[in-house]
């Protein structure tokens, strides 16, 4: 049976009327058929995450795997949160475990075990009993192997952007969660921003009426560090440009976003269709401040500039994410919420709803966000904002463990994680093809459910 929907022409969209041929063509299909679903029934024993809270303990014992830039900076918030324990890091390379744990020991934490030396050295960690939360944060082709095993050892993990390249990994983890009983979650940090918690806060409001499209993305200028010989260990994220035109990183929108359009709860994205630009920037880059000997002249590079996705909801609303890391161009994530009664962007921040403002001007954001202020920024804005990414990264490390300790459902699940990161491997498929095609439904049905929680969660403390 044929999986796909309709057909788009890559090279019509190359241009401007590529967009538009894109959103007219998904209207069509709307039209013309349903989409056909892509669904895998539970094995004999499993039954859904939707629901299940962590279980409770009085103190979350984290061990870390992958210690490069993102890995060794989150070491060091986990075991600042109250709570938060670091007790295990490893890194294939052994001398980053040391390093780390000299950290956290120079910080006043208990120094934790090292671990390393080789790429199955992860596995060790994992058999540790004092070791119950994993946090992952190694490169992109590691994410799936290690967080499977990390659910086949009992523990709850975090994974860093993507929690898996492939559509049947994805499939795997979701699985793997259900017949573990242990939660995986895709560590978006985005989602803890102080602006996005806010929009979900006036969306969930009514603020903007009936929201009908939101656009996401992650657009940053890395070729510097794409190219440098330091920062990405054997160059790891700029080879995944030789390989794929897959969207990588559209989650640090997409998810935000998503959760504004409560999918998973009550909405499920049903389409995605893909397109791309040539890919130009990193040639263009090397070709004038690469030296001639350095190995990324025996590169190719596949992957577009840009990538946008736009997906369909089951109700006909639509999320765009963008994906460019390859251009000239200041940092955005988007973030903009269009609605029957307004609209919200951020980069920058401004805001039009009615019936406060008239004559086509954008207001200033900062009231509205004062007024739906989430509760946990509201509360721990002091204390974070010493943390990493403007505070996100720790609001997220401390909602974690406070959930951990008080035995709540998590914010963000297996389902929730798999869907924004299924982006990756529908979006290359969506190229490949020239065409929409199908998004799972991962939650096996369960999806419509309006009243189950997620970010827009209720306040509560941590355990003293």
């Amino acid at each position: 049976m044929d999986e796909d929907l309709g057909t788009t022409s890559r090279r019509m969209v190359l241009g401007g009327a590529l967009a538009v041929g894109a959103v007219a063509g998904l209207g069509a299909q709307r039209a013309q058929a349903a989409p056909v679903e892509r669904r895998r029934p539970r094995r004999k024993g499993q039954k859904s995450m939707i629901g299940v809270p962590y279980a409770q303990r009085d103190t979350v014992r984290v061990g870390v795997i992958g210690l490069g830039n993102r890995g060794s900076g989150m070491a060091l918030g986990w075991a600042s949160i109250p709570g938060g324990e670091v007790t295990a890091v490893c890194d294939i390379r052994a001398d980053r475990a040391n390093r780390v744990a000299d950290r956290l020991q120079a910080a006043g934490h208990d120094r934790p075990a090292t671990i390393g030396g080789s790429e199955s050295s992860y596995l060790e960690l994992l058999r540790r009993d004092d070791v119950d939360y994993v946090y992952i944060a190694t490169p992109w082709e590691f994410h799936f192997s290690q967080g499977r095993d990390a659910l086949r050892h009992d523990k709850d993990a975090a994974v860093e952007l993507p929690i898996a390249m492939e559509l049947d990994e994805l499939w795997e983890l979701v699985d793997a969660s259900e017949q573990s009983r242990r939660h995986l979650m895709l560590a978006e940090n985005c989602n803890y921003g102080r602006n996005e918690l806010a929009m979900l806060k006036m969306a969930r409001a009514g603020l903007f009426g009936e929201i009908t499209d939101a656009h996401g993305g992650y657009l940053h200028d890395l070729r510097e560090l794409l190219f440098s010989d330091t920062y990405y260990t054997d160059a790891w994220r700029r080879k995944w440009h030789t390989r794929s035109r897959a969207a990588f990183y559209t989650m640090h929108g997409l998810g935000p976003m998503s959760a504004c359009l409560d999918i998973n709860r009550g909405e499920r994205y049903v389409s995605l269709v893909a397109i791309d630009t040539p890919a130009e920037g990193l040639a263009d880059y090397r070709e004038r401040f690469v030296p001639r000997d350095h190995p990324s002249w025996q590169e190719e590079y596949v992957h577009g500039d840009v990538q946008t996705v736009l997906l369909t909801t089951n109700s006909g609303k639509m999320c765009r994410a963008v994906h460019s890391v390859s251009s000239p161009r200041p940092y955005s994530r988007i973030n903009s919420l269009q609605g029957s009664r307004g609209i919200v962007e951020d980069y920058p921040e401004r805001i039009y709803v009615e019936p406060d403002h008239k004559g086509h001007a954008w207001a200033d954001f900062g009231p509205y966000r004062d007024k739906h202020e989430h509760w946990l920024w509201r509360k721990l804005r002091e204390d974070a904002e010493g943390g990493g990414h403007g505070g996100m990264d720790w609001i997220m490390q401390w909602r974690i463990v406070q959930q951990i300790r008080t035995g709540q459902v998590p914010d963000i699940d297996v389902y929730d994680s798999a869907v924004w990161c299924s982006s990756v491997p529908l979006s290359a498929e969506s190229l490949k093809k020239e065409r929409a095609v199908a998004v799972p439904d991962f939650t096996r049905g369960d999806w419509d459910d309006s009243s189950r929680g997620g970010l827009d969660s209720a306040e509560s403390d941590m355990p003293g």
